[in-house]
């Protein structure tokens, strides 16, 4: 619509989430229309190569379009619109770096870390999660491998403390109430089992919090555990880098993020084996400090180079050239 108003314009469009398989998007009984608007776009931005080459299979197969090199030819229409090239192209997102370091190294908020591992009875170790209240987050799958682990034995509450920080989403909707009710019920579970007087297993916390906040508790967290199922990139894990500027801690990272393609040094995991998870958990924890500083020096390196204004300068000169990237 936008083509057929303005044809001098260029249009971007980016696309946050993962784009599905050939095999799942067809299920959708709007899928050519859904294709369609998305080729009225002159570039087309994911956040995986992966998710463009999806979107690509799926218009070979349902508008049969010429596809070269990442660019679809767009045939005149009936209209009268012209013939055109839609590029579709990988951009990972990134965040401000600069102002997530800058918050790190703050002496409050410094303060406020230090005070978060005294309200948790100072622990050896502190795991940290940060999400959305989503069924594609993996919570549930996080809190199970958790709670094996204190039923096993390889973690005690007095040794460790996992604060789980689950930020409301879509509260009015039926299937979003039920997985609240299961992952409350789930850490009052592991709670009533493995609580002592002065410890607690799990600290959860159904609120959102200021980024002041979150840079504390990514401050005092040892190890982050990001274990979504399905996520287009996951920010938290890049924030979380970035606020370790003296390269501690350890990132445990959903092989389904989107930010597993970038932060190769975090401890990838598979969220669906538990057993697998509770490995990583594990790894985690007694990874030597030297491999972890390794780990971790790398992944800011990465972080710090490509920041959102990288980002956006990246999809803006893309789309005013016209010219495909070089990938960075």
């Amino acid at each position: 619509m936008l083509r057929e108003a303005r044809p001098d314009l260029k249009i971007g469009f980016f696309n946050h989430i993962p784009f599905p398989p050939l095999e799942i998007y067809a299920q959708l009984p709007w899928r050519r229309q859904v294709i369609e608007g998305l080729l009225g776009a002159d570039l087309i931005g994911f956040q995986r190569p992966s998710d463009a080459s999806n979107f690509l299979r799926c218009v070979r197969r349902f508008k049969g379009y010429t596809i070269k090199a990442q660019q679809v030819q767009v045939p005149a229409g009936d209209d009268g619109t012209s013939a055109y090239v839609s590029r579709a192209e990988a951009f990972p997102i990134s965040i401000d770096t600069a102002s997530i370091t800058e918050l790190a190294q703050r002496p409050d908020v410094i303060e406020r870390s230090k005070e978060i591992r005294r309200e948790l009875g100072d622990p050896q170790h502190i795991l940290l999660g940060v999400d959305r209240l989503d069924y594609t987050k993996g919570i549930g799958h996080r809190l199970k491998a958790y709670g094996e682990l204190l039923e096993d034995g390889a973690i005690t509450v007095e040794d460790a403390a996992l604060i789980q920080v689950a930020s409301p989403s879509r509260e009015r909707v039926e299937q979003y109430r039920i997985l609240r009710e299961d992952i409350e019920g789930a850490v009052g579970r592991i709670n009533g089992t493995h609580d002592t007087m002065k410890n607690t297993a799990i600290r959860y916390l159904h609120h959102s919090y200021p980024v002041e906040e979150m840079v504390a508790l990514y401050l005092a967290a040892d190890v982050m555990l990001v274990t979504a199922l399905r996520d287009g990139m996951n920010l938290v894990a890049k924030e979380y880098v970035a606020a370790r500027t003296g390269n501690t801690g350890m990132l445990v990272l959903s092989e389904f993020a989107g930010a597993a393609d970038t932060l190769r040094q975090a401890i990838l995991v598979n969220p669906h084996d538990i057993d697998g998870l509770k490995s990583a958990i594990i790894s985690a924890i007694s990874m030597p400090k030297a491999e972890a500083m390794r780990r971790m020096r790398l992944m800011r390196r990465q972080v710090v180079h490509n920041d959102v204004e990288r980002w956006s300068h990246a999809f803006l000169d893309a789309l005013h050239s016209g010219s495909p990237t070089d990938g960075d």
